[in-house]
């Protein structure tokens, strides 16, 4: 693997190089800890890079006993024997190598934000759509991560319209990203008569937290109105006016928070939605790569895809991007199975990526 040597051999020299710049002593702290951070990130990379050509150069030094004549038989038949056993090990080795050397997505280390939006069905997308958010919380506290909701707009029968939480912990946007699409459900809704199967939707999307030096937001863009906060079916709940709408002019992005009675807090809450939401659009521009691979990707993060059906009578989900079909549908909607579709997604975008670098 030419490609693979190369790729070795500059990680290598990377560390060197990194090694060298910090002990010279000249460098700021600023450029220190970026270094320091940079060096901590290859070294897993190093480590392995370095195994993997120890193990060649043992399989070569095998091989040059194997082939002199003037070897022992005993002995070249032991080298045989040793040099199979290595030649075994080695591609899982090196598989494991690229594996680490697959460009990571800057963001998988952060938090996230989560919004689920009833679409198609009426009613009974909003129960569906609460139902996934249960499903996310209870998947979040599962993990030992926050989950902090900062908007909820509830229907008369305890539906969402719409639900936006924020999510913090190790590498949760990391496992949570391919989750962003539209989800189906097919079931026999509670306010059908006839028990005839409705199929609903509700919309997910998965937005990276974004800190403020990542997106600058210059206030003569910002518009913000202040509002009464209003429960379900449209019923006042609070009689002054907590209640924030933020409209970002030059995006014509609209973020709203009314869940808190501080309209200090539902300013704080909504800003934070509305950076996520501007460094996402940031990324999509940026990152002209990921668009160029959507199709070896198993999820464009386009909220217009349809990914996974929810179908109660036979309780089962299926997740379309990778045609996986689990009959553990009450498990899933627990968020106790939510991790074996997560996998299953993960595995199948780093098998895409790793063919790809071939």
């Amino acid at each position: 693997m030419k490609g693979l040597a190369e790729k070795m051999s500059a990680v290598i020299a990377r560390q060197d190089e990194l090694a060298a710049l910090m002990s010279a002593g000249n460098v700021n702290a600023a450029s220190y800890t970026a270094m320091s951070r940079e060096y901590a990130e290859i070294s897993p990379i190093v480590e392995k890079a370095k195994a993997v050509h120890a193990l060649r150069t043992e399989i070569t030094g095998l091989e040059e006993i194997i082939e002199d004549t003037a070897t022992d038989k005993d002995m070249r038949a032991l080298a045989d024997a040793e040099r199979r056993e290595l030649e075994n090990r080695l591609p899982e080795l090196e598989r494991e190598l690229q594996l680490l050397l697959l460009p990571k997505d800057a963001a998988d280390d952060r938090g996230a934000i989560l919004e689920v939006r009833a679409g198609t069905g009426g009613e009974e997308a909003s129960l569906f759509a609460a139902d996934l958010f249960r499903m996310y919380q209870r998947y979040v506290e599962n993990h030992g991560w926050t989950f902090e909701p900062i908007e909820t707009n509830e229907t008369e029968l305890g539906g969402y319209k719409e639900a936006i939480a924020a999510i913090n912990g190790p590498g949760v946007f990391a496992r949570l990203k391919f989750e962003s699409g539209v989800h189906r459900v097919q079931r026999v809704p509670a306010t059908e008569s006839s028990g005839r199967i409705h199929t609903s939707a509700a919309t997910v999307a998965v937005l990276p937290e974004a800190e403020e030096v990542d997106v600058q937001i210059d206030d003569k863009d910002l518009r913000v109105d202040v509002y009464r906060a209003q429960g379900a079916g449209g019923q006042h709940v609070n009689k002054t006016e907590s209640a924030v709408r933020i409209t970002h002019l030059p995006t014509g992005v609209v973020v709203t928070c009314q869940d808190n009675k501080s309209q200090h807090k539902n300013r704080a809450q909504a800003m934070k939605v509305l950076r996520a939401k501007l460094y996402e659009i940031q990324r999509e521009q940026l990152d002209s790569a990921r668009a160029a691979a959507r199709k070896s990707q198993v999820g464009s993060g386009d909220r217009s895809e349809r990914i996974r059906t929810y179908n109660f009578p036979q309780g089962r989900v299926t997740d379309h991007r990778i045609n996986l079909t689990l009959h553990k549908l009450d498990r899933i909607l627990n968020g106790e199975e939510l991790d074996e579709v997560i996998d299953a997604l993960i595995a199948e975008d780093r098998a895409a990526r790793l063919a790809d670098m071939q």
